[in-house]
């Protein structure tokens, strides 16, 4: 994996993002705070109307100052105009048909970034694979990003880093590039899948470990989830082809720590609340924001018996939500019949 830094002297990246959430604005003034034109694709005209004149998005990040070289609006054909790079953060089960809009309007160029941690459901394909299904774009043009980035965080300025990910290192290194700045650092690497699997898995084991929050048990018991979670996204990852060392890194273990330690995390709080007794149901209805790790419980599931990949702690998480067992009852590390291997 590799870091890379912006350059002083070259011209301003003209880029879109799709989405106006929490993390698709957050990775809009990272990416105008690493010297780029951004413009932000708002579904509602009124929150873009003020991102764009109060410089505020006081739904999804209350409190945060947005800079100058970002503005919005909801007009898709304005915001995609000329685009040279186009990064995604819409809900990853509704990917497929905003890339069937956007499809006609992305410039022939542009390197399509996913900002998204799901896998469809029906499908069982990754954020890249829909998205050169649908645009029918060489994979050179795809890049993907993934690893510890609690939007309210970012947003705030607290440095952290994430990973690139192309098939290719030099798109890779070109999104790294416009995706640096003074609080973010980007680094890059070639394992797309590894990346994009650590994204998904990782919020997983979150929603786990909110469950185990929920109920009142304590470090011991997070520490061994979050410890035996890791091998499982690992032997998930690997059996469909990603390297062991990127869910070593930031993609992975990063990521994986920083969601499931934070009140932040949306599939944190999704657990945690099914852990204090909520039905699925209700978590959904509290939840203002896409917890995506809820939607992506089944396709996982099958993809690891597609595979013969053992997910205890994924498989405890999908019977809680189904209702059929208790979040008490919750053990995912006790379940095994055989003795423990190593760690």
């Amino acid at each position: 994996m590799v870091s890379v830094s912006n350059v002083e002297g070259v011209s301003r990246k003209k880029v879109a993002v799709l989405g106006a959430g929490s993390w698709g604005t957050t990775f809009a003034k990272i990416l105008a705070d690493g010297g780029s034109d951004v413009a932000l694709w708002a579904r509602r005209a009124e929150l873009a109307r003020e991102i764009t004149q109060s410089k505020r998005n006081s739904d999804y990040l209350p409190g945060i100052n947005l800079p100058r070289g970002l503005w919005a609006s909801a007009n898709l054909h304005d915001v995609l105009d000329d685009a040279e790079q186009v990064y995604l953060s819409v809900p990853a089960q509704s990917l497929r048909e905003n890339l069937r809009i956007v499809k006609d309007l992305i410039p022939d160029s542009a390197i399509i970034v996913s900002l998204m941690k799901g896998v469809e459901k029906g499908t069982r394909a990754r954020m890249s694979e829909v998205i050169l299904q649908e645009l029918g774009i060489d994979s050179e043009r795809v890049a993907v990003v993934s690893g510890p980035n609690l939007a309210l965080e970012i947003a705030k300025e607290q440095p952290t880093a994430a990973v690139v990910s192309s098939d290719t290192r030099e798109t890779a290194t070109s999104v790294a590039m416009t995706a640096t700045n003074p609080y973010f650092r980007s680094f890059v690497n070639t394992d797309v899948i590894g990346t994009e699997f650590a994204g998904v898995l990782k919020n997983l084991i979150a929603v786990a470990i909110g469950i185990v929050d929920g109920v009142g048990y304590g470090e011991n018991t997070k520490a061994a989830i979050i410890t035996r979670g890791l091998a499982e996204m690992t032997d998930f990852a690997v059996a469909y082809g990603g390297r062991a060392e990127t869910l070593a890194g930031l993609a992975g273990l990063g990521d994986l720590i920083a969601t499931c330690e934070s009140s932040l995390s949306r599939n944190n709080t999704a657990g945690r609340l099914l852990g204090q007794g909520y039905s699925f149901s209700e978590v959904i209805k509290q939840m203002n924001q896409t917890a995506e790790g809820l939607s992506s419980v089944a396709p996982v599931l099958e993809l690891a018996l597609a595979k013969g990949v053992e997910m205890p702690i994924v498989s405890q998480v999908a019977e809680v939500l189904a209702g059929t067992l208790a979040p008490r009852d919750i053990a995912p590390h006790l379940t095994t019949d055989d003795v423990p291997q190593g760690e």
